[in-house]
């Protein structure tokens, strides 16, 4: 049989971030598959030692968009760790809330995207019909939709007032009505269940060889989330459970993440109805001792890890982040091949990928 090789991106109506995906197909099977980046390469990493420890706080939140809190608090942890600060209570319940709210987020507008893709458009408008209550509350927070500017070296900049507090539990409550009202839409749409299952699978060893983590290895019954594992920020002091599935497949992927948007919105939930009272952030200076640090949180898409060096300045001697989405891509190529063209799409959008978090 011939062979056909066919383009994907980096510009395609696929893909929201631009990548290229060459595919050789035997028929409608995909053969062999090669992916290239670098499309988005800005150079955040070497720009972060040009400035100093206090401007590096706003360049990271444009690491990525939808991560934009989570890639704030790692950071801010680090320089925090290096600088021997302790973070109010309350700073750390704020700075938490706000990570499980883009958690939210992220996974409502990744569930659009793959029924968009796949062509379930009531699902895509469901999904991101929900996702505004999210982006209203932290709009109220903090400002923002999308980039919050929430954290500062010491704590965060924002607080809560009662009224407010008590409005976000009534929209979160509101909200986890329409999430399971979505998950029985996902559920018997019989549709859905044939453009997912047993498409994309990945086990758990393929998982643990190309290091998968966060909602990826989660769905292939590898059981890591470092909320749990190496507690950060409030989850030591709260309560939530780590949910797996061991499918493999999209379908696991995709009812996975609706759980833990559930799991999400509990712990929402609970953080407001046990918010501590005080300080929310303490003074920091603006030189850190020198030494190195790595700091790691669970971002949407899994474990994000940050590399500080300082060499007793005003700025860091060296900065490196290692994102989710990394190891995310690597293991494409080895799900493509082998499926239908017709399934290409729904592959490619069930990882979740990040391409200016790969980038940077």
């Amino acid at each position: 049989m011939s062979r056909l090789t066919v383009p994907i991106g980096p510009q395609h109506p696929l893909l929201k971030e631009p990548i290229s995906f060459l595919l050789t197909l035997e028929g409608e099977k995909v053969v062999e598959s090669v992916l290239r980046l670098g499309y988005v390469h800005r150079g955040i990493e070497r720009l972060s030692e040009t400035r100093s420890y206090i401007q590096n706080v706003h360049l990271f939140e444009r690491v990525c968009g939808i991560c934009s809190h989570v890639h704030t608090t790692t950071y801010c942890m680090g320089v925090e760790a290096l600088a021997g600060i302790t973070v109010p209570l309350r700073g750390l319940y704020l700075r938490t809330f706000l990570c499980e709210l883009e958690r939210i987020h992220s996974h409502l507008l990744w569930l659009g995207v793959l029924a968009k893709n796949m062509g379930f458009d009531t699902i895509f408008m469901f999904s991101w019909r929900d996702r505004e209550i999210v982006m209203d509350i932290m709009e109220e927070l903090s400002g923002g939709r999308v980039s919050h500017a929430a954290n500062v070296i010491g704590g965060v900049r924002v607080d809560l007032s009662d009224s407010q507090r008590k409005l976000m539990v009534r929209n979160l409550e509101a909200l986890s009505k329409k999430i399971s009202s979505l998950q029985g839409v996902v559920e018997h749409e019989s549709s859905f269940h044939a453009r997912t299952r047993n498409v994309g699978t990945l086990t758990a060893e393929q998982i643990r060889q190309f290091c998968v983590v966060g909602p990826v290895a989660r769905a292939s019954n590898v059981d890591v989330d470092l909320r749990r594992d190496a507690p950060y920020g409030a989850y030591g002091e709260l309560s939530f459970s780590v949910i797996t599935r061991n499918e493999g497949d999209i379908w696991a992927r995709t009812m996975l993440r609706i759980q833990e948007t559930q799991e999400s919105l509990n712990l929402c939930i609970q953080i407001l109805d046990t918010l501590p009272p005080g300080a929310v952030a303490v003074p920091a200076k603006r030189r850190v001792p020198p030494g190195e640090v790595i700091c790691r949180t669970e971002a949407p898409r899994g474990e994000l890890l940050y590399y500080i060096r300082s060499d007793g300045s005003e700025n860091p001697a060296r900065v490196k982040i290692r994102t989710p989405s990394l190891t995310a891509l690597a293991i494409l190529p080895d799900q493509l091949k082998g499926i239908n063209m017709a399934d290409v799409s729904a592959v490619i959008s069930g990882v979740d990928l990040c391409i200016a978090c790969a980038d940077r």
